[in-house]
């Protein structure tokens, strides 16, 4: 007997259905498990876990903070690269900052819990945390002194034209003083909170500063990674941390560069990518040869 058409196009549809379940559905995810399982796959495949005497600690493909309960930088441990995921390598809200290279202009609300930092700000407080805390020069262009971004509000008496009447610091509150004196002969004042100097009529003009063209602070210790994930930072930022983690270890600087190179890995294929530093993996090593004392 012959089936009507609708009927047997529908059947075919349905044993196509069981087809592809069975072979995409159960087969493909199953023999993926099973390649999974072989010898040096194994641990990639559970999350590449680091354990110490049976105690898992992290994994070397995730990163994570190496501060104290109040936020703070354990002195006597090499620090990870900041995260823009949730509050700080949290796997569970991956996610970069969004901000580029044109956001300069900090919001500054009358209520602190609504101020927002720019990017530029963020790099410039960064910078300078970091060169107090490991004695190296933390200044950038385009910084102010104390860590923020250096940028004014000029307003002119024509518009974009004319004689300069005002400049307004516009990333400084009180009591700040600012960054500098006067701009062209006008003094500069500081931002009142709530305003918005560029509805006002200012054009935003950076300021770079006396800071050097090669910053002693990396990039990678003052940007987040697009994941807010990197486990790893870059040799160079790795460097200028040696000798305040020997310092509080009570070792031989030598000696910790030695662990740093040890868990540096070089470029994929031999020229993709960096080299780069595991945090996690170089910090054990140094709670294993070096204890804190």
């Amino acid at each position: 007997m012959r089936l009507p058409t609708w009927l047997a196009q529908h059947l075919a549809a349905l044993r196509a259905l069981l087809v592809f379940t069975v072979l995409l559905g159960l087969a493909y995810p199953l023999a993926m498990v099973a390649v999974g399982r072989f010898s040096g796959l194994d641990g990639r495949t559970d999350g590449s876990l680091v354990s110490v005497n049976g105690r898992t600690v992290g994994s070397s493909l995730i990163g994570q903070s190496f501060t104290d309960a109040d936020g703070n930088p354990v002195r006597r441990y090499f620090q990870s690269r900041p995260s823009a995921a949730g509050d700080g390598y949290d796997p569970t809200a991956t996610a970069a900052s969004n901000l580029g290279p044109e956001s300069v202009l900090d919001t500054i609300a009358t209520n602190p819990d609504d101020s927002t930092q720019s990017l530029l700000t963020q790099v410039c407080s960064r910078s300078k945390a970091i060169g107090d805390l490991d004695g190296v020069d933390g200044r950038r262009p385009y910084c102010t002194p104390d860590g923020v971004g250096a940028v004014l509000a000029v307003f002119r008496a024509d518009g974009l034209t004319g004689r300069i009447t005002r400049a307004v610091s516009v990333n400084q509150v009180a009591p700040a003083t600012p960054f500098m004196s006067s701009y062209q002969g006008v003094p500069v004042e500081l931002a009142q909170p709530g305003h918005d100097y560029v509805a006002e009529g200012g054009v935003i003009t950076p300021i770079r500063g006396d800071a050097p063209a090669e910053p002693a602070v990396p990039a990678d210790a003052v940007t987040a990674s697009g994941s807010g994930l990197d486990p790893h930072i870059s040799p160079a930022y790795a460097d200028i941390q040696v000798a305040r983690v020997a310092r509080e270890r009570g070792a031989d600087p030598a000696a910790i560069r030695r662990l740093v190179a040890e868990h540096t890995t070089g470029r994929a294929l031999g020229f993709l990518g960096e080299p780069a530093v595991n945090v996690l993996e170089l910090n054990l090593a140094l709670d294993q040869e070096f204890p804190a004392r």
